[in-house]
């Protein structure tokens, strides 16, 4: 008998009486049980969602994602499935879906969909914001690239959700270290500006890279950062990000810093300041010229 396990089979292989059962075990699926003094947590949800399949499911979306590595997964998601059951319980939601043999790998005894296909459920079946989020991060954990998912793409052209994924992955980067950078790179772009560039090195009179900016344009010489509450917290860190930031400045960036009580408004209000600044700038060269 596991952490995670059938209450039924336990108590008829003589593992446990029905008393001791209720009293040191809870529930978290039907039939499906950890011991009361386990912290709940997205890996024993998985976990117990396969069992309470038989285990017979691939588990794919994001308990795969959190599985193959990927960051920022909320440990209450629900747990996903390929099952055909229209009736699961709390927490687990099921797909009714096709899939290859190819689409499936083993993690911890249990079957999961491969990173690809990972990506393409995620993309499928998530809101654009938070798929592009999760594929962000899949895709810093892992070396996703959306080229990989193409064939899945059109293994499943016109199934639902399709489309939807298409886009979400055109959208995806590696470079994203938060779901607040995410947000932030999305908002600009669905602005209209063109996409930012994450991860921009700024470097040394001697060519060494001294920061990286969180995404800008480096054409324009203009760097946006999401600063999230780890960076205020930490003392030595809101030191370092300061000079950091000085230093940038000097160097010619208009460095543009988000924080989340900033409104999208706001946030859009700044960016647009620095590209008319830039354009006046490129103006006044030309004339000068």
């Amino acid at each position: 008998m596991g952490t995670i396990f059938v209450g039924s089979e336990a108590v008829a292989r003589g593992e446990l009486t029905r008393g001791r059962l209720r009293a040191a075990y809870r529930s978290i699926f039907p039939d499906i049980y950890q011991p009361r003094i386990a912290e709940p947590s997205l890996y024993a949800n998985t976990v117990g969602a396969w069992l309470w399949s038989g285990q017979r499911a691939v588990i794919t979306g994001r308990a795969a994602a959190a599985l193959h590595g990927a960051e920022y997964v909320d440990e209450d998601s629900p747990v996903e499935l390929i099952w055909r059951n229209n009736r699961p319980p709390h927490g687990i939601v099921t797909h009714n879906d096709r899939f290859a043999d190819d689409e499936v790998a083993a993690i911890n005894g249990m079957a999961v969909t491969t990173i690809p296909r990972t990506a393409l459920d995620v993309g499928r079946y998530l809101p654009r914001g938070a798929a592009v989020a999760h594929l962000d991060a899949l895709a810093r954990a892992t070396g996703l690239a959306s080229e990989h998912v193409q064939p899945h793409i059109e293994r499943y052209r016109g199934a639902r959700g399709v489309g939807r994924a298409r886009e979400a992955l055109d959208l995806m980067d590696a470079g994203a270290q938060s779901p607040k950078e995410t947000w932030l790179r999305l908002l600009v772009i669905d602005a209209g500006y063109p996409r930012p560039r994450t991860q921009i090195p700024v470097l040394e009179p001697d060519g060494f890279p001294f920061a990286y900016l969180d995404m800008g344009w480096e054409d324009m010489m203009i760097g946006l950062e999401y600063d999230g509450e780890q960076h205020q917290a930490d003392r030595s860190r809101y030191v370092w990000d300061q000079k950091r930031i000085r230093k940038v400045r000097r160097q010619g960036w208009l460095h543009i810093r988000v924080i989340k009580e900033d409104r999208p408004r706001d946030i859009l209000d700044r960016v647009r300041e620095a590209w008319n600044r830039r354009e006046r700038e490129g103006m006044v060269a030309k004339m000068a010229a």
